[in-house]
């Protein structure tokens, strides 16, 4: 059992079965126990790899989208140059180093990275040397002004409550105790005002997730992008609607128990984006696969351009990072990319 397993184990006997979502907003950032809050997951030495971290391309033609976005709306001077949930700082570094020829760009961008780790923070500034960056602990807290912002694989950490239909209501997935370990259990039946609207299309025992924190972020960012200006990116793995049991723990690139391992093992869920559009309604939404919008966004001819330095190993890697970033068996359909901007302006390049 691992020190965080006995902590829930012992507040659970205490005070009696804790909702999903509390159990992996402790899992993944109890501050002593916490996955996120004591550890480096990415890369091959770490428990998965996202995108940036598979190739620098990804970055690349996401850069230039959001300078294009950018010079579209005017140039506006100064502007909010932020991402969400930056990991190493990988996914910046490689924005800023594919826009540093576009005028004006660097000299107006405030660049700005949204994150509670302490230790994710120490690798960040380490990941972006000597270029100017402010951190800020949540998106309540980006300032007043034009906002050009990119999340990817964000949401899909946040934690969730999942429910199962019920002929008279909704049932909550909770964790409890059986034996003195960690097990899932569902509460009684009762009608929940929240999900009403998912009557007509579920079914007894078909169940339905709700990201309590999506929301409230998703509007801070738009808020200031409909009142300021600016565009945002999401991407990250899930559908339009959320349907299902999907929630998953990850540890060594290998998938385990949810249950087995608190505070060792990620754990993620499908992101619901008609959630993430609906709190920024004020703002025109566009939904598209990452392998459509990255093969809009010229990553084919970016690939063709790297390859011809390449041999070897060397060259087959590359293109196995472009086959596995944009393909339909692989992360090209099963990640979506939501934009969001303000109505007057046209959406961000790979959108339209």
């Amino acid at each position: 059992m691992t020190p965080l397993a006995d902590l829930l184990a012992r507040r659970i006997a205490a005070t009696g079965p804790i909702t999903l979502a509390d159990y992996m907003a402790d899992c993944l950032l109890h501050p002593d126990h916490g996955y996120y809050a004591t550890r480096d997951p990415f890369g091959a030495a770490g428990d998965f790899t996202t995108a940036p971290e598979i190739s620098q391309m990804f970055g690349e033609v996401l850069g230039l989208c959001i300078a294009q976005a950018w010079l579209d709306q005017g140039t506006p001077t100064p502007f909010t140059l932020a991402e969400i949930g930056p990991g190493r700082g990988t996914l910046m570094a490689d924005v800023l180093r594919a826009t540093r020829r576009i005028p004006g760009f660097h000299a107006a961008a405030q660049v700005t990275l949204i994150e509670a780790s302490v230790t994710l923070r120490d690798r960040q500034r380490v990941t972006l040397g000597t270029h100017p960056a402010q951190w800020l602990d949540t998106a309540d807290a980006l300032p007043a002004a034009p906002l050009f912002l990119i999340a990817n694989e964000f949401f899909d950490a946040l934690p969730i409550r999942q429910f199962t239909r019920d002929a008279a209501g909704w049932r909550e997935c909770m964790v409890g105790l059986t034996d003195a370990r960690l097990t899932f259990g569902l509460s009684a039946p009762a009608p929940l005002a929240r999900l009403q609207h998912r009557l007509h299309d579920n079914r007894p025992g078909d169940i339905v997730e709700v990201c309590p924190a999506a929301p409230a972020i998703n509007t801070a960012i738009a808020q200031r992008i409909a009142t300021h200006g600016g565009a945002a990116i999401i991407i990250d793995y899930g559908n339009w609607r959320s349907k299902g049991n999907t929630l998953q723990a990850l540890r060594a690139h290998t998938f385990t128990d949810p249950l087995g391992e608190p505070g060792l093992a990620d754990l993620t869920a499908h992101v619901d984006f008609q959630a993430l559009a609906a709190a920024a309604a004020f703002c025109r939404a566009t939904l598209t696969d990452q392998g459509t919008l990255l093969h809009r966004l010229g990553i084919a001819h970016r690939t063709e351009t790297l390859a011809r330095a390449l041999h070897g190993a060397a060259l087959e890697n590359h293109l196995a990072a472009y086959r596995r970033l944009t393909g339909p068996s692989e992360m090209g359909t099963l990640f979506k990319a939501l934009a969001f901007h303000p109505g007057t302006s046209q959406p961000p390049p790979g959108f339209d």
